[in-house]
């Protein structure tokens, strides 16, 4: 998108974001993820398996994922999310995590994320 220095054009592609956001928010489902050291580590864990079963993003339904960290939320969605995960499958960015490590799962860097 190129710069443009008129607010009438800014304020036109504002609005045309907070619609494509309303939509999200009022028709589509939305997992929500909370991570307390995603900003400390820069990563996060997303999980595929549980206990010998497929589980999170595997599993899920929603259109969207939904990441917050700290007081900030960030929405991606649930295929690019996948796609972004898949090429980390079998590396070691595939990982054991989650409660006694029972569940598998890509520790994806944020910078992948966004």
């Amino acid at each position: 998108m190129d710069y443009n220095n008129d607010f009438k054009y800014d304020l036109k592609l504002g609005q045309i974001k907070e619609k494509e956001l309303a939509n999200i928010l009022s028709f589509k489902t939305i997992e929500v993820k909370h991570d307390l050291i995603a900003l400390k580590t820069g990563n996060v864990f997303v999980e595929y398996s549980s206990r010998g079963k497929l589980s999170g993003i595997s599993t899920t339904q929603s259109d969207y994922y939904c990441f917050c960290f700290g007081e900030s939320f960030h929405i991606i969605e649930t295929e690019t999310l996948k796609d972004r995960c898949r090429c980390f499958l079998k590396t070691e960015r595939d990982v054991l995590g989650g409660d006694s490590n029972s569940s598998k799962g890509i520790l994806l860097p944020l910078k992948e994320l966004f």
